[in-house]
């Protein structure tokens, strides 16, 4: 009797042939796509060979003979078999097993399939796979049962279990994953369980019609793989394999979604922040960030623009050590180019700063007093002389240096005269206010730049200076070492004046201090700066 088109198993027929289609486009775009993922090639002949035993099943099923229906069981043959290994191998790429996908031991899992496809076209001769394949009796179309043999449970026993190995590896690396990748994870588990349940149903005789499920089924697998890919972004890359570059990587990546909450993290970034645990996901990054450092902060707001990245420096205390991190801040955007959050990676720059700190400080301080040299002492006065003529507040300098210097380098040695040097350093920072600059200006001579200091005030620090290294001898090899110092000063009075101009008058100061009988401090007055400009 001949199908109608409203009779249950045409309309099951074009169900089957729909799930085919599902195939062949799952199977183009997979080819595509083979690039992005290692595993795409497996899943573009998953899905083709699944297209070839759907639509021999579909022909099966619209044959009226047994000879045509045993010509589409053949050709279903050339793809089923083959579906549950090579879908084995695609589970296998995406949990990073990759080492076991090539070579003798991906080509093993073909062993049993290929002898199952030759069972089948050969059955003729043996009934090894079907001891018997006759059409149903008291249907009202042609429909094939068959009596299963040896090879048949062979065959069905590999299926399943390589589909249960799917499974356990799904399980036991899905334990492992976090919680952003189990969406993936579940829908690839679902194309196993679905095929695998209509297959113990059908074996069963569960199923309507008692006609194999599975075909159909394989379609409802495609459409997850599709919802899959353009929702959860399935197949881009392995998570498992994104995990391993994720942990492997030495700076610390955050990923936050559009409401700053934290939704990944590496190691290294738990590492820069102790208060990053599993508990932290899902909780704002600055309640985070605020448990894990003693020092800094820092906030990006999410820009509109893509590929907008921000960047700033930190220095952060944890306990007794200090590092640095540069911080980048880029934007997170879906497939479709809309924002989707965005990444924050921590970068340790600890080395490269306190090396440039070292380098600055080799280029700003003076190696044997540790204070500013000529070149810096002379930038920053700088800077608070303009300061100070923009505030109207008075600046003055002082210009010192160490008597008969070169007799102590005569007598006990340059070593003596350096440690006198840092004898004078010493006394100075300990009597000079913490405003003022102190630099070595030269030889045994020291400036000192007083912001907001009169120079009435200024002569009154230069004297207690005076005094305290008069009074305070320098020993060296048991003995006392008395060292006296020579002051001049100054005062900005006009806000045109030069700092060399300042330096200058105090030098003529610090020269009359010398002449008139050392160890004593000299100010210049009105006149005597009028003397000097007049020159």
């Amino acid at each position: 009797m001949p199908m109608t088109f409203d009779s249950p198993l045409s309309q099951y027929i074009i169900f089957v042939i729909i799930s085919g289609i599902l195939s062949v486009l799952l199977a183009i775009y997979a080819f595509n796509n083979k690039s992005n993922f290692s595993g795409m090639r497996a899943l573009m002949w998953s899905t083709l060979l699944s297209a070839v035993y759907t639509f021999g099943f579909a022909f099966e099923l619209a044959s009226d003979t047994v000879p045509e229906i045993k010509f589409w069981i053949n050709i279903e043959y050339i793809g089923m078999p083959f579906i549950a290994p090579i879908n084995l191998l695609l589970i296998m790429h995406y949990v990073g097993m990759d080492k076991f996908t090539t070579g003798k031991k991906a080509w093993g899992l073909f062993v049993v399939p290929a002898i199952t496809f030759l069972m089948v076209v050969t059955n003729d001769y043996h009934g090894l796979f079907y001891e018997s394949l006759y059409l149903r009796s008291n249907s009202a179309s042609p429909v094939v049962d068959v009596v299963p043999g040896l090879w048949y449970y062979v065959h069905g026993s590999y299926t399943s279990g390589t589909m249960f190995a799917c499974l356990f590896l799904l399980f036991s690396h899905g334990r492992k994953t976090k919680s952003i990748y189990r969406k993936q994870m579940v829908t690839m588990a679902l194309s196993i369980l679905i095929p695998l349940a209509g297959a113990l149903s059908y074996v069963l005789g569960l199923t309507p019609l008692g006609i194999d499920p599975v075909p159909m089924l394989l379609g409802i697998t495609s459409a997850l793989y599709v919802y899959a890919i353009f929702s959860a972004g399935l197949l881009t890359v392995s998570p498992i394999a994104r995990e391993h570059i994720f942990e492997s990587m030495r700076d610390g990546v955050l990923v936050l979604n559009l409401s700053n909450q934290i939704m990944d993290f590496n190691s290294a970034a738990a590492q820069i922040i102790p208060s990053l645990t599993p508990l932290a996901i899902g909780k704002k990054l600055e309640d985070v960030w605020k448990r894990g450092a003693e020092s800094g902060a820092f906030s990006f707001g999410l820009d509109q623009e893509h590929d907008v990245q921000h960047e700033q420096e930190l220095k952060w205390v944890r306990g007794k050590e200090t590092f640095y991190y540069r911080i980048r801040a880029s934007n997170l955007l879906k497939p479709n180019g809309q924002l989707a959050g965005r990444t924050i990676v921590m970068i340790d720059v600890t080395e490269h700063t306190l090396l440039q700190h070292k380098l600055r400080h080799l280029a700003e301080i003076d190696g044997l007093t540790s204070i500013y040299n000529r070149t810096t002492f002379m930038e920053k006065s700088r800077e608070l002389l303009n300061a100070s003529h923009r505030q109207r507040q008075p600046l003055s300098f002082i210009l010192f240096d160490v008597d008969h210097f070169k007799q102590i380098n005569d007598r006990y040695g340059h070593s003596v005269g350096d440690f006198a040097l840092q004898h004078i350093v010493n006394i100075c920072k300990q009597g000079l206010p913490t405003k003022a600059l102190l630099g070595r200006y030269g030889g045994e001579e020291f400036a000192v730049c007083l912001p907001e200091t009169e120079l009435a005030e200024a002569g009154q620090i230069a004297e207690r200076l005076r005094k305290e290294i008069a009074s305070t001898p320098m020993y060296s090899s048991a003995k006392a070492i008395s060292i006296t110092a020579s002051f001049g000063l100054t005062q900005a009075r006009t806000p045109d004046v030069l700092l060399e101009m300042l330096l200058r008058e105090a030098d003529v100061a610090l020269y009359r201090s010398k002449h008139g009988g050392r160890n004593m401090v000299t100010m210049m007055d009105l006149e005597q700066v009028h003397a000097i400009e007049t020159k």
